[in-house]
């Protein structure tokens, strides 16, 4: 779309106040301020776990500006850019492009975003662009606006090419949930025919979790407590035909020692310092799902923590200790790993399942998302 055919004015949702319902309303298109910028017409928004932390209150100490517009999740098309090729790095108009909500105008200067390729590790974003850019970069949806709008200005550098075929609905789930728990799999270091955990495994990030890790060759163990989430997670694996590689687990019917065991028993394990799963990610917020996830793990395994309630998870120092349980935290993809993970999940149909809200009926979308029946909640622009 020409810059001349762009329309003068959007909508936009807008959060006015924490625990306070969406405002529409009709406002000016974005402006491009960096040569990096290109100006995308948003075609879905998805809803993540952290819009919900954010409109409570939940991201202190460093709350967004009022009015903000959510979502840091969304796939569009853009329609300009703000410089020549060179600096909107090989897309131009016409080309659809999913975005993140990290490290908007990442400075290029600062440790993060001075380390060579691999300083961290081979995921690691090449010199002068980090999503941990620690010079002041701001977060698409969280610390700037997001994809609650009929256009946003986005950062070249962040965003993925998105595959023919796939919709932009498929392609916003993945822009956080599934670049998020990809990351947090690749975190657990575990090979082709190794164990995992995912505790939490019928939400957002836990069903693509399901099929991100089968498809990685992973034997899988999915915990979850709610009827919901766990006839999603089943419904997943039925569907995709990994029974034979995923379990899925009543933590409200199951212990963890008793899945252990069942797995020391398939492995051929008689110590039970040797049964379990190898690595464990851990989505909910709650203490309880923290211990029943390290409960599972083998000793020497790792867990991988996702989430971050406000008051933050005990762990008890035997598990580290006397069983070598390591911890990590994380957080999201570099660009290299979400260009990686679109990819992978065009290739091997991994998929979210979602229910589509015009932007108009976003306070719907919201009530829905509070129901806790798993899944993802879209806002389908074209509606």
């Amino acid at each position: 779309m020409a810059a001349s055919a762009l329309p003068s004015s959007m909508r936009a949702q807008f959060l006015d106040a924490f625990n306070s319902p969406y405002a529409l309303r009709t406002v000016p298109l974005p402006v491009l301020t960096s040569p990096h910028d290109m100006l995308v017409k948003v075609d879905a928004a998805s809803y993540c776990h952290t819009d919900a932390v954010l409109a409570a209150g939940g991201m202190a100490p460093n709350p967004p500006a009022f009015p903000h517009v959510g979502c840091h999740e969304f796939a569009g098309t853009v329609v300009a850019t703000s410089h020549p090729a060179a600096l909107s790095h090989g897309f131009q108009p016409g080309d659809r492009v999913g975005v993140p909500g990290r490290s908007f105008h990442a400075c290029g200067t600062c440790f993060e975003c001075r380390a060579a390729p691999g300083a961290g590790s081979d995921d690691s974003d090449p010199p002068g662009y980090s999503v941990y850019c620690a010079g002041g970069a701001a977060n698409l949806g969280i610390s700037a606006p997001g994809g609650f709008q009929e256009y946003a200005a986005v950062d070249a550098r962040q965003v993925a090419p998105v595959p023919p075929g796939m919709s932009a609905p498929e392609a916003a789930t993945l822009m956080c949930a599934g670049v998020t728990i990809y990351a947090a799999l690749k975190r657990c270091g575990v090979a082709a025919g190794g164990r995992v955990g995912i505790v939490g495994c019928g939400g957002g990030l836990g069903h693509l979790g399901l099929q991100f890790a089968a498809a990685m060759g992973l034997r899988v163990v999915g915990v979850d407590n709610a009827d919901a989430p766990l006839d999603l997670a089943r419904g997943v694996v039925a569907a995709r035909g990994v029974g034979g590689a995923v379990r899925v687990v009543d933590a409200r019917a199951d212990e963890a020692e008793d899945v252990v065991t069942q797995l020391g028993r398939e492995d051929g394990r008689r110590d039970r310092a040797d049964m379990g799963v190898d690595a464990v990610v851990i989505l909910p917020e709650s203490q309880r799902a923290f211990d029943y996830g390290v409960a599972l793990l083998r000793n020497h395994g790792r867990c991988v923590v996702v989430s971050f309630p406000r008051d933050g998870f005990r762990l008890a120092s035997r598990d580290v200790v006397f069983r070598d349980i390591s911890v990590v935290g994380s957080l999201v993809g570099s660009n290299r790993v979400l260009r990686e993970m679109v990819l992978f999940a065009a290739v091997h149909g991994v998929r979210a399942s979602f229910k589509l809200f015009p932007l108009d009926r976003l306070n719907e979308l919201v009530e829905e998302y509070h129901k806790g029946a798993g899944g993802k909640l879209v806002v389908d622009m074209t509606a």
